[in-house]
């Protein structure tokens, strides 16, 4: 029996593997652009679109090679989320508008931030009270609802009598407290 010899052939070093693919093994210029570009994904990833967007910006800046176009699309995706997230709004009656509008749509969370928002501007803002109190009683948080409902009539006794009329207390009506705080005199 003939035995084959192998010739004994010194292991190669893998090149290694990036998001962008793998690297020629003696580009330090192009390993380096692949860092910035993975940092910068990752930033965009953890929600820090205005960092992401610097940092894709200076890539294009110096010269992003063949990684261009993923780059610019990026940086265009960062801009839109960090947009997406600031809005301007003409009056205080109109931000209301826009949480409740939110709340309507049942994207509570985001109704509740601007709520909060409202009240971090004004805190004397009775109505932003009055629409946690709603939140609160549509969420099912009694205990919150008549936090927030006490202090909106406190501040302004006419949410009393609207929150009297208002279906979205509907699920507090069996509630002795509730009862009580919209009808003290009975």
């Amino acid at each position: 029996m003939a035995q084959t010899k192998t010739a004994n052939i010194p292991a190669t070093k893998r090149a290694p593997r990036t998001l962008a693919g793998t690297l020629p093994a003696t580009d330090t210029a192009r390993a380096h652009l692949v860092t910035q570009y993975e940092a910068a994904l990752r930033l965009m990833q953890d929600g820090k679109y205005d960092k992401a967007h610097a940092a894709f910006e200076k890539m294009l800046a110096a010269g992003a090679g063949e990684l261009s176009d993923r780059v610019r699309m990026y940086a265009n995706a960062c801009l839109l989320q960090a947009a997406k997230g600031k809005n301007t709004f003409a009056s205080h009656e109109e931000h209301y508008d826009y949480a409740v509008s939110l709340l309507n749509d049942g994207h509570y969370e985001d109704a509740r931030e601007q709520f909060k928002l409202i009240l971090k501007a004004n805190d004397k803002a009775d109505y932003a009270l009055y629409g946690l109190a709603v939140l609160s009683s549509m969420t099912g948080d009694s205990h919150r609802c008549l936090e927030h409902l006490t202090e909106a009539i406190r501040q302004n006794p006419r949410n009393r009598i609207q929150a009297r009329a208002d279906s979205d207390f509907q699920d507090m009506a069996d509630d002795p407290r509730f009862t009580e705080l919209l009808y003290p005199e009975v």
